[in-house]
């Protein structure tokens, strides 16, 4: 194998395929990123036997062929690199990179022992790429991250007709977003749990490239069978979660409100920030709406108290609610929109944040659930 390629291009393309790599693999070639050149076209590849990425790069191909090395060794060296051509031949059992006048010698792994990337499943549908992946971020950032509970560290997509909508819960917050999409079926009506660190990550690289992103699903059951995306060149697959059991979260959503607030997003994040400095970790910022506005305060350790006051417009009884400063601030950062709605129960029932205009209407599509936490004053 022999080749030239742009620096730019193979950086960008190791790094992405690196990104997916495991951290501790069952076996060392899965810690590699094969390259494989093919009639002018090189495929850089990863698979860790749950996520496989791929990127096709236009090379000047000397020699086709095909050399297994450490992934995250060549993504560190790539970055590296001057920005000139890059030429990389495989000689014995290692793969030489020159660029200028560096010059970097690299031990190859066994291309036979690496095991067979899985074919793209059946296409199901194309999204708009930056629509998909501004909406996956949102809606992503709720998901768990405990192992131990596998099902919570998905986003549940829900495909009915032209309708995607994409759920993911932490079980301290729920976030929900619905968005149109060009399905191949008009009629589809399917479910998939993926895993949302995979989802997320897919998204962000796909959605700078615009156009569309081809959405790609195996069919059978939920926890069977695998997902895939492509745009541009790229292409990633990953093995679904076992969504059967997942639990009915759309019903958590309160089916009418008490009292509701309409608030500058950036302002309270802001204040949200400042008066949870004093806060521990698990002490909650303390939300107090009425007429006269809105009233932000935390309390910490050895009496130290925060507190500030902002403009809000409040309707209902005046309400004292509290909840993780973290997760309010997430939920308040994922609206993309300038004011965020808060609708309220009671002061022990989950608040619903959503995006408003400027004339105080709830922007449709995105919806972020928060539990509150008890507090005693």
């Amino acid at each position: 194998m022999k080749f030239r390629v742009e620096r730019d291009a193979l950086a960008e393309a190791v790094a992405w395929t690196a990104k997916s790599l495991p951290n501790r693999p069952s076996v060392p070639v899965l810690a590699g990123v094969m390259l494989r050149v093919t009639d002018g076209n090189l495929q850089v590849s990863g698979f860790d036997y749950e996520v496989s990425s791929q990127v096709t790069v236009e090379v000047q191909g000397d020699a086709d062929g095909a050399a297994l090395v450490s992934g995250r060794l060549l993504a560190e060296i790539t970055k590296a690199l001057p920005a000139k051509p890059v030429d990389i031949a495989a000689v014995g059992a290692h793969l030489e990179l020159v660029c200028g006048s560096a010059r970097f010698t690299l031990p190859t792994m066994p291309v036979e022992d690496y095991p067979t990337l899985p074919e793209m499943p059946e296409s199901a549908g194309t999204v708009d790429a930056a629509a998909f992946a501004a909406a996956v971020a949102q809606v992503a950032v709720a998901a768990g991250r405990d192992e131990t509970l596998p099902m919570m560290t998905g986003v549940r997509l829900e495909l009915s007709g032209g309708t995607m909508a994409m759920l993911a819960t932490d079980r301290y917050r729920l976030a929900l977003r619905e968005m149109e999409w060009n399905p191949d079926d008009p009629e589809i009506s399917l479910n998939a749990l993926v895993p949302a660190r995979t989802l997320n990550d897919t998204a962000k690289a796909l959605g700078p490239l615009g156009g569309h992103v081809t959405m790609a699903l195996s069919s059978g059951g939920a926890g069977e069978g695998m997902i895939g995306f492509s745009g541009g060149t790229r292409r990633t697959t990953s093995r679904l979660l076992d969504g059967a059991n997942y639990p009915p979260v759309r019903s958590l959503f309160p089916a009418d409100h008490n009292a509701e607030a309409r608030v500058a997003v950036a302002t309270l994040i802001e204040v949200v920030k400042r008066v949870a400095l004093v806060a521990e970790r698990t002490t909650p910022v303390l939300l107090s709406f009425s007429s006269d506005g809105l009233v932000v305060e935390a309390g910490g350790t050895e009496e130290a108290r925060a507190s500030e006051a902002m403009e809000a417009t409040f309707s209902g009884d005046p309400l004292t609610i509290g909840f993780n400063p973290q997760y309010l601030i997430d939920g308040l950062a994922n609206l993309g929109a300038q004011f965020a709605l808060l609708r309220f129960v009671d002061a022990f029932k989950p608040a619903v944040l959503s995006p408003a205009g400027e004339d105080g209407e709830v922007i449709p599509g995105y919806r972020y659930l928060i539990m509150p936490i008890r507090v005693s004053r």
